[in-house]
């Protein structure tokens, strides 16, 4: 029961039990004291959450260990018997070391101004000449390939600046890019490249968000060091099974164990990375729509 003075206050309804001959209290007391039991509620919630957090973790990596299994022990090995060994050998037995390192150098800097992926390429240089010459052969290609559309963008500059204005809410991420200092600039280029943003697209745009070459080609090169190590790795990982699958041998346990791990930590480093640089960018966005 409830009473009220008439005017605008209520007096709040005290409800008492007598208990052993004492009075106890059962409900009432004002807001303020409901919200001091609140934080060990919200503690324990907080703890479910991140415990729920690792356990989804974890079944991730679980997941990517079974599927690299399965992969490498029996999925690998009958597509690289049919189709990557004899490919191998025609590219060998057709071309010399120097001219295959020049061919991969051309596509990796001429197809992303034609819109063609050059991720094979990248494969390709990771089989050929492993992580040292590999990382090299790529990355100048890369800085040349990102450095013809933004040149080649000049030619469209109003058109891309209209397309910008029609899609405010997606091209905010993009005018973040071009604003603020030198090293604003870079940091957002850097978490374009690594976020699954088509970085095609994103060539040929970013003149006309205003970013300037010195941090659009710094970040776009370190935002595509994961890209670039992960295609390495992937060609050596097919060269591996190639060699195990040309000598008529599986892989020992170690070997599986060993490409499996490193599968498994290429993987899970490539997800953390793209997670941390989506929500850097929501972020940004979200600044860039409330300015």
């Amino acid at each position: 029961m409830t009473y009220s003075d008439g005017i605008d206050k209520t007096v709040p309804e005290l409800k008492l039990s007598v208990k052993n001959g004492d009075y106890e209290k059962l409900g009432g007391g004002s807001d303020e004291e409901e919200e001091e039991d609140s934080p060990t509620s919200g503690c324990w919630i907080g703890s479910v959450t991140s415990a729920w957090l690792w356990v989804q973790l974890i079944s991730l990596v679980a997941c990517l260990g079974v599927l690299a299994f399965v992969i490498i022990k029996w999925v690998a090995p009958f597509l690289i018997e049919k189709e990557l060994i004899p490919f191998i050998k025609w590219v060998r037995s057709t071309f010399s070391i120097p001219v295959l390192g020049l061919l991969l150098f051309a596509s990796v800097a001429l197809f992303p101004s034609i819109l063609l992926p050059s991720s094979p390429s990248m494969w390709m240089a990771g089989l050929t000449f492993g992580y040292g010459k590999g990382f090299l052969l790529i990355l100048s290609a890369a800085s040349i390939g990102v450095t013809l559309p933004f040149l080649i963008g000049h030619l469209f500059l109003h058109k891309m600046q209209e397309w910008l204005k029609q899609y405010p809410k997606k091209a905010a991420i993009l005018r973040a890019a071009g604003e603020g200092t030198w090293f604003h600039q870079f940091q957002a280029v850097t978490l374009i490249r690594i976020s699954p943003f088509p970085y095609m697209v994103y060539n040929y745009c970013a003149l006309a968000t205003g970013v300037h070459y010195g941090p659009y080609i710094l970040g776009s090169l370190v935002g595509m060091v994961p890209e670039i190590f992960v295609s390495i790795y992937t060609g050596i990982m097919l060269r591996t099974l190639a060699v195990a699958s040309d000598k008529r041998h599986g892989l020992s346990a170690v070997q599986i164990v060993v490409n499996v791990l490193g599968f498994c930590v290429t993987a899970s480093a490539t997800i953390v990375c793209t997670i941390y640089a989506k929500k850097k960018l929501s972020a940004m966005q979200s600044e860039e729509v409330e300015t």
